[in-house]
C-alpha cells in the first residue's frame, strides 16, 4: 500500500453524507495473490445505513434541482480525477482483487469513459417532449429521476461496476447508496474520496461497507425511501433481491449470471478464433460474467482448434498481478479455486478428457491453473454452471441447428461469441441465439455507448449509454386543456 502515491484514496470506513464513519468492529481485506493482510475496514452498522439512505433522500432533492449542466460539470470533474489517479487506483485494485496491473489500468480508464459519456448525455433528458393530442389539449412528456438508488456491486470489477451504476444514476438526477463487495471495498471507497474532491455534494454518493450482505441487502431493497435497486451478481442472489423489492414495488436492474457459448464454424479464421478465446476466457482469470464458458467447435476443425489453443495457453504466465510479465492472476479466494476443481473433477469422472492442466506449484495464493477439457457433454455440471475460472470446456457440433440448440440450452442468456465467415449464417444465428449481447468474429463486448445486459435468467435492464441513464428515469405525462378564445 506504501507504493500508492496518493494516500488520500486509501480509506477504511464507510462514506456517508460526505464523511468517513467509523464503527466498533472491523473486517479484514486480504490479497488473493499471497493471502497477506491489506487492510482492516470498519463494519457498517445498520443504523448507519439508515442514516446514509436518509442523507441520500435529502440530498437527492437538491441534486435533482441543479441544472443538468451543473451535474455534467461535476461528473466531468470525477472522470478527470479517475484518469489522473489511474496508476494509484489500478495498484489498489490489483492488491485487493488480484488482476494484473494492465487489466486494472484498463478498467479505470474504461470507467472514466463511462463517466464522461454519462456526463455528456445528462442534458438530453430534461426537456419537455410534445406528443400528439386532441385539438383542445396540449400534451407533453417529461423525464424525472426515480429518486434514491441503492446499488450492490461485485468483486470482479470493483471500479467499473460501481461507476456504470453510480455515474448513470447521478447523471439522471438520482442519489446513490452503494454496497460494494466486502472482498474489494477499497476501490469503491477510493471512488468515494474522488467524488468528494470532484465537488459532488454530501449525501449524493454514499458507500457502505460490511460483511453481512444479507442484512444490508434486505435494508437496501426494502427501505421505503429507496426507489430503485441496481444489482450485479449471481442469479441466485438476484432472485432474492427481486422478491424483496417486490414488497415495495421498487424499480430494479439486474445484471446476473452468464454461461456464454463460444461458437466456431469450420470457415472461421482459427488464428483470430484462438486470439478471441484467450482474451475472453483468461481475462481476469476467467472471473467475468461475459467469459466464454462453453466452447462449441465444429467437428471438422476441432482438432486444429485444440492444437492451436493448447499452444497459446501454454505461453500464458500465471502469478502476482503486480508483476509486469503476468497474463492472469489468482482467483478471488480459495473457495473459488475449490469450486473450479470440483467442476473439473466432476467432468473428468463422467468422461471428459483433461487436455491441459497448467503448473502453479510455486504459487502460494488462491491460484487456479489454466485447464482445457475436451469431450464435454451437456449433462455435465461444467456445461450448465458458470465456471468463473480459467477453465476451457470444449464441445463439438455437427451443424448450425445443433450449435443453436447447444448454445440455447441454458437458463442464462447474457452473451455469446460467434466465429464464421458466412454473413447469412451470422444473420440467422443472431436471430435465433437467446442472448442479450453477441460478439461476432471478435471477443470485445463492453462499449460505454452500448446496452450491456442479458435475457432469460441473466437479468433485466441495461447499463451503458442512453440505455443506462434511462434505467434511472420515470416518465411524467402532462395533458393540459387549451382555453378557447
Amino acid at each position: 500500500m506504501q507504493s500508492i502515491s496518493n494516500q488520500s484514496i486509501i480509506n477504511h470506513s464507510s462514506f456517508i453524507n460526505g464523511e468517513w464513519v467509523e464503527s466498533n468492529h472491523r473486517f479484514e481485506v486480504t490479497n488473493p495473490a499471497d493471502q497477506s493482510l491489506v487492510a482492516r475496514v470498519a463494519v457498517v452498522e445498520i443504523e448507519q445505513i439508515k442514516v446514509a439512505i436518509n442523507s441520500a433522500y435529502r440530498a437527492q432533492k437538491e441534486w435533482q434541482a441543479l441544472e443538468p449542466s451543473q451535474r455534467t460539470h461535476l461528473l466531468m470533474n470525477w472522470q478527470k480525477l479517475l484518469r489522473n489517479n489511474c496508476d494509484d487506483l489500478a495498484r489498489l485494485m490489483t492488491i485487493e482483487q488480484g488482476k494484473p496491473l494492465a487489466e486494472s489500468k484498463a478498467e479505470i480508464l474504461h470507467s472514466a469513459d463511462y463517466t464522461q459519456l454519462y456526463a455528456e448525455l445528462s442534458e438530453n433528458y430534461f426537456k419537455a417532449e410534445s406528443v400528439a393530442s386532441p385539438s383542445d389539449q396540449q400534451a407533453e412528456v417529461l423525464m424525472r429521476p426515480v429518486g434514491v438508488v441503492s446499488a450492490i456491486t461485485p468483486w470482479n470489477f470493483p471500479c467499473s461496476m460501481v461507476v456504470r451504476k453510480a455515474a448513470a444514476a447521478l447523471s439522471a438526477g438520482c442519489s446513490v447508496v452503494l454496497k460494494p463487495s466486502e472482498m474489494t471495498p477499497l476501490t469503491a471507497l477510493a471512488l468515494a474520496q474522488l467524488s468528494k474532491e470532484a465537488g459532488i455534494p454530501a449525501g449524493v454518493f454514499n458507500v457502505v461497507v460490511g460483511t453481512n450482505a444479507q442484512a444490508i441487502g434486505e435494508l437496501l431493497s426494502q427501505h421505503p425511501k429507496v426507489a430503485k435497486l441496481s444489482f450485479t451478481g449471481s442469479t441466485k442472489v438476484g432472485k432474492k433481491l427481486l422478491a424483496q423489492c417486490a414488497l415495495g414495488v421498487k424499480r430494479t436492474s439486474m445484471e446476473l449470471g452468464g454461461n456464454a457459448p463460444f461458437i466456431v464454424f469450420d470457415d472461421a479464421d482459427l488464428d483470430k478464433v484462438v486470439e478471441g478465446a484467450i482474451a475472453s476466457k483468461f481475462r481476469n482469470s476467467g472471473q467475468t460474467c461475459v467469459s466464454a464458458n462453453r466452447f462449441l467447435i465444429h467437428q471438422d476443425i476441432a482438432e486444429q482448434f485444440k492444437s492451436k489453443l493448447l499452444e497459446a495457453t501454454k505461453k500464458l504466465t500465471v502469478g502476482n498481478g503486480t508483476c509486469d510479465v503476468v497474463d492472469f492472476g489468482p482467483l478471488i479466494n480459495q473457495k473459488a479455486v475449490e469450486k473450479a476443481r470440483l467442476l473439473v473433477k466432476d467432468a473428468v469422472s463422467q468422461g471428459a478428457e483433461l487436455l491441459l492442466e497448467g503448473d502453479i506449484a510455486d504459487l502460494t495464493g488462491s491460484y487456479c491453473p489454466p485447464v482445457i477439457l475436451t469431450n464435454v457433454r451437456p449433462n455435465m455440471r461444467i456445461f450448465s454452471e458458470e465456471i468463473f475460472a480459467p477453465v476451457v470446456s470444449i464441445i463439438t457440433f455437427e451443424n448450425e441447428r445443433q450449435a443453436i440448440q447447444l448454445a440455447n440450452q441454458s437458463e442464462l442468456g447474457l452473451c455469446g461469441y460467434l466465429y464464421t465467415a458466412d454473413q447469412l449464417r451470422i444473420e440467422r444465428m443472431s436471430e435465433q441465439l437467446e442472448l442479450g449481447m453477441l460478439g461476432v468474429n471478435q471477443a470485445k463486448l463492453s462499449n460505454p455507448a452500448a446496452p450491456f445486459g442479458g435475457v432469460k435468467q441473466s437479468g433485466m435492464g441495461r447499463e451503458g449509454g442512453r440505455f443506462g441513464i434511462e434505467e434511472y428515469l420515470d416518465y411524467q405525462y402532462i395533458s393540459q386543456a387549451i382555453k378557447n378564445n
